[in-house]
């Protein structure tokens, strides 16, 4: 999978990252390399899901898909 990561300098120094394809997926470093290894970081934490939490009945299908 590729996503467009959007990188900007921190007024106060160092960088900040959003990904626009996963609303509210953003971080930031004070350092490129602390803000590259901090974004890894946040787009498994966003594109996690605990699938124990959900609730399907006999007429609902759970897939799995690649993109």
């Amino acid at each position: 999978m590729k996503l467009t990561v959007i990188v900007h300098e921190a007024i106060e120094g160092g960088y900040w990252a959003e990904v626009p394809a996963i609303p509210g997926c953003a971080t930031e470093g004070d350092s490129w390399d602390e803000m590259m290894s901090n974004l890894h970081e946040a787009i498994e934490g966003c594109l996690s899901v605990d699938l124990s939490q959900l609730v399907v009945d006999e007429k609902s299908q759970v897939l799995e898909i690649a993109i």
